[in-house]
């Protein structure tokens, strides 16, 4: 993320026509910034925020997905929660020609999708009516519903939070890590240490 906003502000206009305009689902304007806008930031601030949580989210995932095989699975789920968080957001406001910026719908898709693997030992995601994900889960959509309604944006004062669009990306991720895991996991068995610390091979 860092080295994409570092070419970003290199561009003409710095990014902006990469954005993504909610109106533009309707007039057909500029379809391509449902995926282009996920990959341009609104500054530092933004940069930072985003990269520290992909770190701290994205690793649980990452770690299902094996291979050549997985990292094309961890990174096209990571492009589709992005763009179903982006095109949520333009559900809920069509006749908005303000621009959307950012890897946030994508990144919660992350967190969405790590959630589920809270305290799980054998690599697959919990259920859906687990207790410490549905209790996470509420806390973390409910500090985003208020840092959007209240505009608590950390280094980004008076910029406008798409918390919507955060909810779309971690509901997307929460329900397409199942399938996804089926199709993209590894086949590796998970690394168990047993009691007595003896050598698993042995």
């Amino acid at each position: 993320m860092p080295v994409l906003f570092l070419i970003q502000e290199g561009l003409p206009d710095a990014g902006l026509s990469l954005a993504f305009r909610p109106s533009s689902l309707w007039t057909g304007q500029w379809w391509p910034g449902l995926l282009t806008s996920m990959f341009v930031h609104g500054g530092w601030a933004h940069v930072g925020m985003n990269a520290v949580a992909a770190l701290a989210f994205g690793p649980p995932v990452a770690r299902l997905m094996g291979g050549s095989k997985g990292v094309a699975g961890f990174l096209l789920f990571y492009i589709v929660c992005g763009v179903v968080a982006t095109a949520g957001y333009g559900l809920i406001h069509p006749d908005s020609y303000d621009s959307l910026v950012g890897a946030s719908g994508a990144v919660f898709g992350l967190m969405g999708a790590a959630l589920r693997l809270l305290g799980r030992r054998d690599r697959g995601p919990g259920s859906l009516g687990d207790r410490r994900f549905l209790l996470s889960g509420a806390v973390i959509m409910g500090v985003n519903a208020v840092a959007g309604l209240v505009g608590l944006a950390p280094g980004m004062e008076g910029a406008e939070v798409a918390w919507e669009a955060h909810a779309f990306g971690f509901v997307c991720g929460a329900l397409l890590i199942g399938p996804w895991t089926r199709v993209f996991g590894s086949r590796r068995e998970p690394f168990a240490s047993p009691p007595d610390l003896r050598d698993p091979d042995l």
